[in-house]
Formats: structure tokens, sequence, C-alpha cells
């Protein structure tokens, strides 16, 4: 069958990923389209990736015939709106993390696509992960035994743009940016049982003067199978992305860092082009990776979502998942702002975005 054709909306460093990853995954797709309103950085992006064409306005890339799936990386406050938009537009949509900013974007989202009958696609490139998903073939296996407690962590020295320290753009902090990944992960290693309560709590340590978001949290969530997940997230980590795993089971255990496996541990006192995201310097001791987009997961999540279009396999990761996640990061914002556990379900009606149930707690 043919390759999918997929139009990209955004420029800046997911873009990038998800371009670079494309590439990598010739015969299932092909980007053909770039939009980005900033002036040149859509013709800019289009020359570095070899795109035939670039817009400057998201709605001329919809009325492309030729794109049948759009990426989108814009910022989260603009998600809800490009989806139903794309959907009207009978385009498939893959979104990326988080979902949107409110439970009622959410519902928004999944109903346009179902009734123009496209995909939508929750861009959780965790559920791609090589060593990720081998520690989760050996849980299926029964490796471990019962799986009781699963964790994820995600640090770094904070987000690539500067519209996710606007938590107005963004709809939190660290929780927003990283911890999706670990909600999600937990979930979805576990097998996607339904949650019963999460308990966070998230502090502004680091970068007061740049953001109103919390930049280091930790989160405790339980599932109604008696499993737990924490996901533990800063952005006061310097030095380049830490991203990395703990499973334990009644029979076993597991553990996977997803690039230091990867790296060449390397010393060099002037320096060199590039180390691993987020190192904002190569000199002295650092961690170059190789093949860094394979590592996440990326271009085996793009190949999944192009086959996903062509009916040739069931997504993984949908609107749904991201539905999943946007209520537990609502639960996670209220929680630190009460101080204490939160039950699922929870859906608080009137709510801007989520970090406005840390800063102002409903009791």
């Amino acid at each position: 069958m043919s390759k999918v054709k997929i139009g990209i909306i955004g420029s800046r460093f997911q873009a990038d990923c998800i371009a670079h990853s494309v590439k990598m995954m010739p015969d299932e797709g092909e980007v053909i389209a770039v939009a980005s309103p900033t002036r040149g950085q859509a013709a800019g992006f289009a020359q570095r990736h070899g795109i035939a064409t670039s817009y400057t306005d998201y709605h001329e890339l919809l009325r492309n015939r030729e794109v049948e799936l759009i990426s989108i990386t814009a910022p989260n406050r603009l998600h809800a709106q490009i989806t139903i938009d794309a959907a009207k537009a009978g385009k498939h949509v893959v979104c990326e993390k988080p979902l949107c900013i409110t439970l009622e974007e959410a519902d928004a989202m999944i109903d346009a696509c179902h009734k123009a009958g496209v995909l939508l696609l929750y861009a959780e490139e965790l559920f791609f992960a090589p060593k990720y998903v081998k520690a989760k073939q050996m849980a299926d296996e029964g490796a471990f035994g019962r799986v009781h407690l699963v964790k994820q962590g995600e640090k770094h020295s904070g987000p690539h743009s500067d519209w996710f320290w606007d938590v107005d753009q963004s709809g939190g902090g660290a929780v927003m940016d990283l911890g999706c990944h670990g909600i999600a992960f937990c979930w979805w290693f576990l097998g996607k049982p339904k949650v019963k309560s999460v308990y966070s709590h998230m502090t502004t340590q680091v970068h007061g003067d740049r953001t109103q978001g919390e930049d280091e949290a930790i989160t405790i969530i339980e599932f109604d199978t008696g499993a737990i997940g924490v996901v533990e997230n800063s952005w006061n980590r310097p030095g380049g992305m830490d991203d990395s795993i703990e499973v334990f089971g009644e029979k076993g255990q597991t553990y996977a860092d997803m690039l230091m496996g990867n790296a060449l541990p390397t010393y060099s006192e002037v320096g060199f082009g590039y180390a691993v995201e987020k190192a904002a310097t190569t000199k002295g001791w650092t961690y170059p990776v190789f093949e860094e987009h394979w590592n996440y997961g990326f271009p085996q999540e793009m190949r999944h979502f192009a086959r996903c279009v062509r009916g040739k396999e069931a997504p993984v990761s949908d609107g749904e998942t991201g539905r999943v996640v946007q209520e537990v990061l609502y639960a996670a914002y209220a929680s630190a702002g009460l101080g204490r556990k939160v039950t699922l379900p929870f859906r608080p009606k009137g709510v801007a975005k989520p970090i406005d149930l840390w800063k102002n707690p409903r009791p």
C-alpha cells in the first residue's frame, strides 16, 4: 500500500523528532507538508528536512488534499482546536502529549474525531521505547510474578520551548510536561487498569523567576488491582536527560535506563557538537548517545500510527488514553493543592487549566 502522507503542525524540537523519525520508516510514511506561524520557521524547517510544502497557517495545510495524517506539535493550549479543525477536514490526528488542557477539551476532541470517522492517536513514545517494551514483554510473560510497583522518572533542566514556562499556554509545570509520560507508562505497563486514587506533592524549587508552575514533583497512583505507580519529575537536573523505570514483582524485578545503556562515556577538554537531549555542554565528562530517536521510540511510534491509518494495526495509544492521563493530571494537581489523596473518577467542572487545582484548591 502507498505511504501515508503526513503534515506536521509546529516546527520546533518535537517537530524535528517527528520529521527525523518518519525518515527512519520510509516504507510506511512521508512528511509532505509543515505549518508554523513564526516567520521563516516553516520554510526553514521544510528546507532542512526536504519537505515539499510549507505554510504559515495550519488551516492551509488542512486544505492540502494529499495530507492524510497530521502530527500536532504546537503548544498545549492549541491541541484541541487544531484537532477539531483537522477532524472536520477529514484528517487523521497524532497529538503530542498532553492531549490538551481540560477534560472538556479531551471529550470534544474524541467526539469530533469519532463523528468524522478519523483516528485520534495519542503520541506516547514510552509505549514504544525498546527497553521499556522489553520490560513489559517480560512482565507479561510472568517473569516477575504479580507486579505490584512500577516507577518511572523523567528529569532534565527544563522545557525546550519558552511557551511551556507560561502556565496559561501549557496548563501546568513539570507534571504536565513530564508527568504525563509516567502516568501513561505505569497505566500501560500494568495492563491499563482503572485508577483508584492519586496523591501528588508539587513544589517550585529553582525556576520561580521563570514560571508559576511546579518544577519538581512526585506522584503516587493507586490502581484498583492494588498495584502502585510512582512518577518522579524534575526540571532541575542539569547535564542531560534522565529517563528510567523500575519494576517490582513478587518473583523478580527489572530496571531500565533509557539512554545510558546506549551512551559512550566520553571526556573532552574542547567539547564537540551534540551529546544528548538537554545537555548544555560537551566539555568534560559527557555521555553522547547513538540512535537517540530509536531509543525514545519515536520511529516505532510513527510507524505504528501510519499502519493504523492503513488499517494494518489497532491503535495502542488513542484519544481515550490521553483522556485517562488528563483525568489523572487533574487529580494530581488537586491532590497537591489539598494535601491529600484524591479518588477517581475525578471530573470537576469549570477548570481553566490543571494547575489552578493546585494554586486555588477546591475543598
